[in-house]
């Protein structure tokens, strides 16, 4: 840019919400060219797209660091303050922000541009009032005019995240800080959209965009906010008063605060401030409330520059020129920037300074050197990078080689992970931005322009996805909205696979009389979707319930399943209810599922007895004779031998081993004997069981009745029409290496016993031991268990003989079961064998 010294020069200063942007950029698009460069890209792209939306974009340019539009016929140019062209004439010129000259790090690019960046027909400068002692002393002859904000700014005293007003924007100074804020707004409002300096023009837009469209109504943005980014916001809500600088932690200053809390109100809309703690180093002075609520912040005393057009004659004149101190009283040397200090650090090396011997090539180590760390990498590593960019620069053609560049940009280009680690990658992807931009540093700058800018709009569209995943519940923002009108009248909706839904907002499933938050739904959240949706559920668990109970036999199951620490009852498939133990084996206590309990107890009590009807009818099904000695064991008119013989059947499931019942069954007589295989049970060689209970069904009814007395998981059961197994299971008989089951143990002891004559040696058949599937040594060793031995004299185990066994003993004298008695009357019954 070409400084005019007679072109008007217009300052206008003045708050937030005063419409100097808006007056500026109006005034450009008045002239027939011009240049307008801002603190940010974000606001210089929000204003290109404004100023396309009037003149067209093939009129229009945006030029960052990182982006550039530039049409062939392009007049009006759209700028960072560190990227506006300094070898175009237009008609118009303007800086916003101008104030940050006084900012360390950016300042003097800033004072640069307000000393010598002019238009030939008219220039203004936009800022605070504090820069007006500022213009006096170093552009004298701008004319300054103050500009009124439009409405009012009021101190709301402090408030906790949980009680800030809608349209809230909540100021945090790290991204760690934004993140946690963010996240607590999530849990308490349903969600925040989030807008820092980082993120891309496009993440930043669609984030703001939930914003401005309601879909949320709290945003957490970092101090990028007080640079012009235009929302409506109402209220906005410091959550910390410090922040580092670069160089050390400290309080914000006066102006500072006015600038980031000027975002509240928009147009004639008043707006208020505050911050989140009442007390402590977080909260507002008195004074700092006054001066912010009345616009007074201090007036700048200097403003840092920097020399804007050094001596490239050689590194050291470079780094001299860069060093030298202002002539002006107003101003002051800048603090020593990343890019001085990159280019300190490569001076260093020899190869650096053989190469940068001609004042082209140090202009294009300077260059080189003004690479921004977006990566925020600290000067050693950045300055490692910008040396091998260098490298390149200056050897063969001055290219950065291709493969190298697209490396880089393929190891960016995934769109898994985090936030923060999307942040990083676009971070990154930024730094080749950069250097796509350039003019020459690669052989096809326009094709890695292209490239770099899609990459950036993919991790730009996951961050963006990432965030409102992370930051924003629209079902929770949703019933928020519908709790805090009347929680009365949520449109709750059962759909027909149990789904539970607000408007098109899934809260969850019920699961018979469960409710199950959704999958997707945060832990913080579940309370919230929980407390929403069992209000209006109620009826639904009614009518379920009264379902239950008008239900048929068939809707209800046993569950024995080996992963469950108790045998289940089911209805439909939901578990209601489990099996406990009980006062006996056949009397287990009926558990009723905990979320049953949200009925009520009438209701509940009905349910209960339904439950129990079912599993008596079942029981009497499936396990008659286990009820009859269960009855017999317990009767006192019933023989002693018999009450024992009885009641340990009933306690081992209806299968037990004579050895355990030596005694009561030597003193049964023949009438109880004859009782018992009325009920089923068949006394044999080896055992006493009841066939009926060998079935699957009985079985697995028998299996849970003996898990809830144990108050174990159901035990595996043998596989239906299984004769012999490897594992011991219920009903079946180890016998070495295989497990027998009992009634074929018996079957085999009958044929024995058939086919011999006495005690002379025979040979079994071993068709039967065959087809179950035993082995010869299992076979020999029942063989022996029954009785017999192999016949002497005779080779191989195939002969056998009848050893005896012992004589039983004489029976023990029992009373005659009396006419009447509950024995006689169950001795007469015709159990049969169902």
């Amino acid at each position: 840019m070409t400084q005019f010294a007679r072109s008007p020069i217009t300052a206008v200063l003045g708050p937030t919400n005063t419409g100097k942007t808006h007056l500026a950029v109006e005034r450009m698009m008045g002239h027939a060219s011009g240049i307008m460069g801002f603190p940010l890209r974000l606001l210089a792209r929000e204003v290109y797209e404004r100023v396309v939306a009037v003149k067209g974009a093939h009129q229009v340019a945006l030029v960052t660091g990182e982006e550039r539009i530039l049409p062939p016929k392009a007049r009006w140019f759209l700028c960072t303050a560190e990227s506006m062209p300094t070898d175009r004439e237009v008609a118009f010129l303007a800086l916003d922000e101008a104030q940050l000259g006084a900012d360390p790090e950016r300042g003097h690019v800033f004072t640069d541009r307000l000393l010598h960046a002019r238009g030939f027909a008219e220039t203004m400068i936009l800022g605070s009032n504090a820069l007006r002692p500022m213009l006096k002393s170093l552009v004298p002859d701008a004319e300054i005019i103050g500009r009124p904000r439009f409405s009012t700014l009021s101190y709301a005293g402090a408030r906790k995240l949980s009680r800030l007003p809608k349209r809230s924007a909540i100021v945090a100074f790290s991204a760690e800080e934004v993140y946690a804020v963010a996240e607590a707004i999530r849990r308490l409002r349903g969600g925040a959209a989030v807008v820092m300096g980082a993120l891309s023009p496009r993440t930043r837009n669609a984030q703001v965009a939930m914003f401005q469209a309601g879909e949320v109504d709290y945003l957490v943005a970092t101090d990028a906010i007080g640079m012009g980014l235009n929302m409506d916001v109402a209220h906005v809500a410091f959550a910390s008063l410090h922040k580092f600088d670069g160089r050390r932690q400290r309080r914000l200053t006066v102006a500072e605060m006015a600038q980031i809390a000027g975002r509240a109100g928009r147009h004639q809309r008043d707006g208020t401030f505050g911050a989140l703690h009442d007390e402590g180093p977080g909260a507002f002075t008195p004074e700092e409330v006054l001066a912010v609520e009345g616009h007074h912040v201090p007036a700048l005393s200097h403003l840092y520059w920097r020399e804007g057009s050094p001596d490239f004659a050689s590194i050291d004149a470079l780094i001299a020129g860069l060093e030298r101190r202002p002539d002006a009283d107003v101003l002051r040397a800048a603090p020593q920037a990343v890019d001085l200090a990159v280019l300190k650090k490569l001076a260093e090396e020899e190869w650096v300074r053989a190469r940068a011997r001609h004042p082209r090539m140090v202009k294009r180590l300077w260059a080189a050197c003004g690479l921004p760390d977006f990566r925020k990498l600290g000067v050693d590593p950045h300055a490692r990078f910008v040396g091998r960019v260098f490298q390149h620069l200056s050897e063969g053609s001055g290219h950065i080689p291709h493969q190298w560049f697209a490396d880089e940009i393929a190891r960016l280009d995934r769109l898994d992970g985090d936030v923060e680690t999307l942040a990083g990658r676009i971070a990154a992807a930024r730094s080749w931005a950069y250097i796509a931009h350039r003019d020459d540093w690669l052989a096809d700058p326009a094709h890695w322009a292209n490239r770099t800018r899609e990459l950036e709009e993919r991790l730009s569209d996951a961050l963006h996805a990432s965030l409102t995943q992370r930051f924003v519940d629209k079902r929770t923002t949703f019933l928020l909205r519908q709790i805090g009108a009347d929680a009365r009248h949520l449109p709750v909706e059962i759909g027909a696979q149990g789904e539970v839904m607000v408007e098109d907002h899934v809260l969850g499933r019920i699961d018979g009389f469960r409710f199950q938050v959704a999958a997707d739904a945060r832990a913080a959240d579940k309370r919230l979707l929980l407390s929403a949706a069992e209000k209006r559920l109620g009826a639904e668990f009614g009518r379920r319930a009264q379902a239950l109970i008008d239900a048929p036999d068939n809707d209800f199951a046993l569950v024995t399943d080996t992963t469950q620490p108790a045998p289940l009852i089911a209805w439909t498939g939901t578990p209601i209810a489990r099996l406990e133990s009980g006062t006996a084996l056949t009397r287990p206590r009926l558990a009723t599922d905990r979320a049953l309990d949200t009925l009520p107890k009438s209701v509940r009590e009905r349910v209960g007895e339904r439950i129990d009807r079912w599993l008596a009818v079942n029981m009497s099904r499936h396990v008659p004779a286990l009820i009859r000695l269960d009855a017999i064991g317990r009767d006192p008119e019933a023989p002693p031998a018999l009450r024992a013989v009885a009641a340990a059947l009933a306690d081992a499931g209806g299968v037990l081993s004579r050895d355990q019942l030596t005694g009561p069954l030597d003193a049964l007589d023949a009438n109880a004997r004859r009782w018992l295989r009325r009920t089923g049970i068949v006394i044999g060689t080896l055992d006493l069981f009841d066939p009926r209970l060998l079935r699957p069904q009985p079985a697995r009814w028998r299996g849970a009745l003996m898990a809830a007395r144990q108050g174990k998981p159901v035990m595996a059961q043998a596989p239906d029409g299984a004769t012999v197994i490897t594992d011991g299971a219920a009903g079946f008989r180890r016998i070495g290496g295989q497990c027998v089951r009992v009634d074929l143990v018996e079957r085999i002891a009958h044929a024995a016993h058939d086919a011999r004559e006495g005690r002379k040696p025979f040979i079994p058949d071993p068709a039967l031991a065959t087809s179950i599937g035993l082995a010869p040594a299992t076979f020999a060793r029942l063989m022996a268990m029954l009785g017999f031995r192999n016949a002497p004299g005779t080779e191989g185990p195939t002969e056998w003989t009848w050893r005896g066994r012992p004589r039983p003993r004489k029976p023990i004298a029992t009373t005659a079961p009396r006419p009447g008695n509950a024995f006689a009357a169950l001795a007469d019954l015709d159990f049969g064998r169902g």
